[in-house]
């Protein structure tokens, strides 16, 4: 059985035997159920604790690598310059997508649940403590502390909201390397993308005990709640995919029309061989082969270009991602009750733009950022398996986008540059 056919079995098994529990045994009258939820609850923390634990490393070794990627080509000043300005400009469009839909569609509101036992959740508890330390802070303080005084106390205190502070410094810090370091196997390179590397290692350990932490945390959720939530969940994974779609065949192809002077239906009908590997394998890099096929044989872009711009954006260019992670952290916001001010919205803005540049181009490389962003704002991340069982088929569909999205910037990037920049660029691909 494939990996997505597991969690999705976890996450249906987990919905049937919570609602047979829900309307069969009651935990007041069938008192052995409070011991079965207690396991469930124990391996649900094991799961989310072996994500939580590398959110920091992962975080901080991808986005001091995709920065580094792009600041290394001296010669290709201009070309980076463009790729990164168009990699911010649209997915800052499409997490402000996400955050408009999602506050104008509310799939999160009326769901129904048991408010006296949600009520014992220490997530829960934390919420009124975060909404009036954020409501005392005045806008300026939001502005001084992006910068962080100390790295490593920020990192160390990122569960308690200090998280983009983390992400700023490790921008500025891959940009100052990739000034500084002049050899692609200096020593501190390697060992960041070491740290990556062991980090989606224990990724790939904790998607193993997805299906059986998605059933634990599902059955829990569902046991408490009742049905309540199920019409809700579809609506959120529609609003997902019509916000991706509207990025993909409004955004992308206004920019494509606009900027590129193409015509965006035949580009999309061109890349359609990496849409459809992207769809397959929902992972970015997995498909990096292909889109670098199409760009240069299909979509005749310049290589020095394409290579460039792909290599580059299957780890910073994460429209799909950051698109994503709006929707889910205020879908679970408005399940909870949890009201988010205009200045924590514009927090989740940036969060999810700069998390979009540190996700990791896998299966499952967004559930990091997804969990920090609920700790961030004061959502119990155990909402998280609400929707951890149609994650994988959405999943599929915004790797989709990204790798769409790297394919559109290239072509963008190309247009934009003359024949003579491209002519003096080095062949060189991150």
């Amino acid at each position: 059985m494939k990996q997505y056919q597991k969690l999705l079995l976890g996450f249906v098994l987990g919905v049937v035997i919570g609602l047979i529990g829900y309307y069969t045994f009651p935990e007041k009258a069938y008192p052995f159920m409070k011991t079965f939820t207690d396991f469930c609850t124990l391996t649900g923390a094991i799961f989310l604790r072996m994500i939580f634990m590398v959110v920091v490393p992962l975080l901080v070794s991808a986005l001091i690598l995709g920065v580094f990627e792009l600041g290394k080509g001296r010669n290709l000043g201009k070309v980076a310059t463009k790729s990164l300005t168009y990699t911010v400009v649209l997915s800052l469009i499409a997490v402000m997508l996400a955050v408009t839909m999602t506050n104008i569609m509310q799939p999160g509101v009326g769901v129904q649940f048991d408010r006296a036992e949600l009520a014992k959740n220490t997530g829960v508890l934390t919420i009124n403590k975060n909404m009036q330390a954020a409501q005392s802070k005045p806008w300026t303080q939001y502005i001084t502390d992006l910068i962080p005084q100390n790295p490593v106390d920020s990192a160390a205190r990122a569960f308690g909201g200090e998280i983009i502070a983390v992400m700023v410094f490790a921008l500025m810090f891959g940009y100052a390397l990739s000034i500084v370091v002049k050899d692609e196997n200096n020593a501190l390179i390697q060992m960041f993308q070491t740290v990556f590397d062991g980090s989606l290692k224990i990724i790939e350990w904790a998607m193993k005990l997805a299906p059986y932490g998605i059933f634990a945390i599902v059955f829990n959720t569902t046991y408490r709640m009742g049905a309540g939530f199920l019409t809700n969940v579809a609506y959120f994974a529609g609003i997902v995919v019509l916000s991706l779609l509207i990025q993909q065949f409004v955004v992308y192809a206004f920019f494509l029309k606009v900027f590129a002077k193409t015509n965006p239906w035949e580009f999309f009908k061109s890349c359609k061989e990496a849409y459809v590997y992207a769809f397959s394998t929902a992972s970015s890099n997995a498909t990096l082969p292909i889109a670098l096929d199409v760009a240069e044989n299909t979509l005749k872009l310049p290589k020095k270009i394409a290579r460039f711009v792909l290599t580059c954006g299957a780890s910073a260019n994460q429209n799909g991602s950051g698109l994503y992670e709006g929707v889910v952290l205020l879908f679970l916001a408005q399940v909870f009750g949890v009201s988010l001010s205009i200045e924590q919205q514009v927090v989740v803005v940036l969060t999810a733009v700069l998390g979009g540049i540190g996700t990791a181009g896998v299966p499952g490389g967004t559930l990091p950022i997804i969990a920090i962003l609920c700790v961030n704002v004061g959502v119990p991340v155990e909402g998280l398996g609400l929707i951890l069982g149609v994650d994988r088929f959405l999943d599929m569909c915004r790797t989709t986008l990204n790798v769409s999205g790297d394919l559109v910037i290239a072509k963008l990037v190309s247009a934009s540059v003359d024949d003579e920049t491209v002519a003096k660029t080095p062949d060189i691909s991150c």
